[in-house]
């Protein structure tokens, strides 16, 4: 009997030191989430403050730059307006130029820049997507013409109705078919350039951009989408960042296959305005579905 007391006793301390390391631990616990969920909201704050003075800064270099750019065109009009026979006139109009050519290309990154940094709004209207798309074909055409590219354009003959906004729709697209060309350029013989744009509707609708590049690499399938990486000489790494940004805050996606042999096929889905949001059936219950357990 007195073990059995002694036994009790012991059993009482250790469950009260027991109870105090883990009040200990859970106080520890509680303060570390604490720390962290503050750390991540400094973090959250800086990033936006970043964010903020970078796009600002971007926005004043634009105004100068293009005061740049159209100086220069001006020196080199006027020097292409100088007599023929000038020793040094194809060297100054060589340099100008590429000064030119440069200039262009920083506004370019600017703009792009400016893109995919700055605030989506959308103006969501339920419409055809057919029309809108070939419009942007419509308006693409010179470039895949200079480029030596072949555009094929391939619509349903039903409407294709989406909520969406149309000019940041077009833009996604354009960079998905602007993408496209740039790698072919880089890679394909001229005489094997194509594109086809395919405007397909089922469950979503999709706009496919296939080219008959050599596809994208498999180790860059993935990062592709990231800011800042890109395949081509010359690119910004902006165009297939800001196209997904786009299709993400229609609720949609953007999605890549690779054809083996055949080029690259970038599609951006989105849902289909024309049938109701699909709703997931209720679970039956445990009496009708013997067994059934909910995840």
């Amino acid at each position: 009997m007195q073990f059995f007391g002694l036994g009790l006793a012991l059993g009482v301390v250790l469950g009260a030191i027991f109870v105090r390391l883990l009040v200990r631990r859970t106080d520890r616990i509680r303060e570390e989430r604490a720390r962290s969920a503050e750390r991540r909201a400094a973090d959250a704050e800086r990033l936006a403050e970043l964010g903020s003075l970078t796009s600002g800064l971007a926005h004043e270099i634009k105004n100068p730059l293009s005061s740049v750019v159209l100086n220069a065109q001006l020196i080199e009009e006027s020097i292409g307006e100088l007599p023929p026979e000038m020793e040094r006139r194809p060297a100054m109009l060589n340099r100008v130029g590429a000064l030119v050519r440069e200039a262009e290309r920083l506004r370019e990154i600017l703009t792009d820049f400016l893109r995919f940094a700055g605030r989506v709004k959308l103006d969501l209207q339920p419409v055809d997507l057919r029309p809108i798309v070939e419009e942007v074909v419509d308006f693409f055409h010179p470039q895949a013409s200079a480029a030596q590219v072949v555009v094929r354009l391939d619509l349903p003959p039903k409407p294709v109705e989406a909520r969406l906004d149309g000019s940041l729709f077009k833009q996604a697209v354009l960079n998905l078919m602007i993408n496209a060309v740039h790698a072919m350029e880089a890679s394909t013989p001229s005489n094997r350039r194509e594109l086809l744009v395919r405007v397909g509707g089922d469950d979503d609708v999709s706009v496919h951009v296939i080219d008959s590049g050599p596809g994208v690499p498999e180790d860059m399938r993935e990062r592709i989408f990231h800011p800042y990486v890109t395949g081509t000489p010359g690119g910004t790494g902006l165009g297939l960042p800001t196209a997904r940004r786009i299709a993400e805050e229609h609720g949609g996606r953007v999605e890549l296959e690779v054809l083996p042999g055949r080029g690259s096929d970038f599609s951006i889905h989105l849902p289909n305005a024309s049938k109701p949001p699909s709703v997931s059936p209720a679970s039956p219950s445990p009496s009708d579905a013997p067994g059934h357990t909910s995840r």
